[in-house]
């Protein structure tokens, strides 16, 4: 499969809260599990690197640094070893804010397999809307 036929999705969701606000919450570690549940149900800091209990099993998240362009970027690198690149972006849209999650069909992923992922994401997104909006 090549990079062209692997296929993308840009996962967006609005959420009527500031994009600093958003970015704050979404960016500190500790609160995936809250709302990112598609990453895993657990998260822990060890020796420096973040931990999470995944369905896919132990994963190693690596975060972009703090940053003032609402780049929530990390790597996740699988028990196989394979590390995957997911963008992620907090967008101002006036008193509220878009999130999107660029999605990207990795080699040997079925059609079906980037179908559930699709709707993990999703759901991610629309619980990170629903905690979001009710601080």
């Amino acid at each position: 499969m090549t990079p062209s036929d692997a296929g993308t999705r840009h996962l967006s969701i609005h959420i009527d809260r500031p994009a600093g606000q958003v970015y704050a919450y979404a960016s500190e570690p500790s609160h995936l599990p809250a709302w990112a549940a598609g990453l895993g149900a657990s998260i822990e800091e060890t020796d420096g690197q973040w931990i999470a209990d995944s369905p896919m099993g132990r994963v190693v998240v690596d975060f972009a640094p703090r940053n003032d362009f609402g780049v929530l970027d990390h790597h996740v690198t699988l028990p196989s070893g394979e590390t995957v690149y997911n963008p992620v972006r907090v967008i101002a849209d006036g008193p509220g804010c878009e999130v999107v999650f660029t999605l990207r069909r990795r080699p040997g992923v079925s059609a079906e397999e980037f179908r559930r992922d699709e709707a993990a994401v999703s759901a991610d997104l629309t619980t990170l809307k629903r905690i979001a909006e009710q601080a």
